[in-house]
């Protein structure tokens, strides 16, 4: 989806966003924000992640919150209302400053979601691909913008699974939606509460375990391989670590292999590193791009 690349119907254009009567626009404005602190609900917003909540149906959806004015006449913002009716969802008009507080001052673009929390899964109900699986394993990611960030690039680049620790790791909150462009609300991220359980039982079944580390890192008896030089041909579990620390001695521990990405140039001292969801957007695309060579 990009900006308001969005066809809506004449009819939905007419409706104006649902004319209600003004008492019942009167009590929604006023009562909003209680609503959104329900604990089976919160609050998503954001263009993306509402429409994809609406069309996906992981979440159970109550309340659509548009702000009132000509903003709400952009077509992407129709198209999200557009959904709401044809599921049922009620649409209420608010105020900008209704939708700032319910969203917690994020970029909500006009539009708030009240609808049921996702979670991490845990139930290893889905299929991998016959060839060369690709899981991408984090740990410990607590920075939700982060977060939201490596699920996009893990959806976009092809990743057969997410997979995160649940310790020490941020919730799947309306921030990650957000990050995410919606990605959350399309694919499921699965928690484990021991990785390192589950690396040995996917060693056993063949796979290979592949950290990663900053090219300047001392680990002991591991060679250190440039990413462009690693050829996936076989299931692969790929592991990130978290912001500033990396991966713990635990899962280092486990990898047979360690990949780092080369820096373009020579360094000044405090910048040796990459952001962890630009680090592992880079590490994906090399990875997948070599099953690809190799298939």
């Amino acid at each position: 989806m990009r900006g308001d690349d969005f066809r809506v119907s004449p009819e939905l254009r007419k409706l104006c966003l649902e004319d209600f009567p003004a008492e019942r626009e009167r009590q929604v404005k006023q009562k909003p924000a209680p609503e959104a602190k329900s604990k089976d609900c919160e609050v998503v917003f954001g263009v993306a992640p509402c429409f994809l909540a609406l069309t996906q149906g992981r979440r159970r959806v109550r309340k659509l919150f548009v702000k009132d004015g000509e903003a709400s006449h952009r077509a992407s913002v129709l198209k999200v209302c557009e959904e709401a009716h044809l599921r049922g969802v009620r649409v209420h008009r608010v105020s900008r400053k209704e939708l700032d507080k319910m969203s917690n001052g994020g970029v909500h673009q006009g539009v708030c979601l009240l609808a049921s929390p996702l979670s991490y899964l845990t139930e290893d109900s889905a299929p991998s691909r016959k060839d060369a699986p690709l899981w991408l394993v984090l740990e410990r990611i607590q920075d939700p913008m982060n977060l939201g960030a490596i699920l996009r690039s893990a959806y976009f680049l092809g990743v057969d699974r997410v997979a995160s620790s649940l310790r020490y790791t941020c919730p799947l909150s309306p921030v990650v939606s957000k990050a995410s462009s919606g990605i959350m609300e399309v694919m499921g991220v699965y928690g484990y509460e021991n990785l390192a359980e589950m690396l040995k039982l996917k060693m056993e079944q063949g796979w290979q375990v592949v950290g990663t580390v900053g090219q300047e890192a001392e680990v002991s008896q591991m060679p250190i391989t440039k990413c462009s030089d690693f050829k996936m041909t076989k299931p692969t579990l790929l592991l990130m670590g978290g912001e500033g620390e990396g991966l713990s001695k635990e899962l280092l521990s486990t990898c047979q292999t360690l990949l780092t990405i080369p820096a373009g140039r020579e360094l000044v001292p405090g910048i040796e590193s990459l952001n962890v969801s630009v680090a592992t957007g880079i590490l994906l695309h090399s990875l997948l791009s070599s099953r690809s060579s190799t298939t």
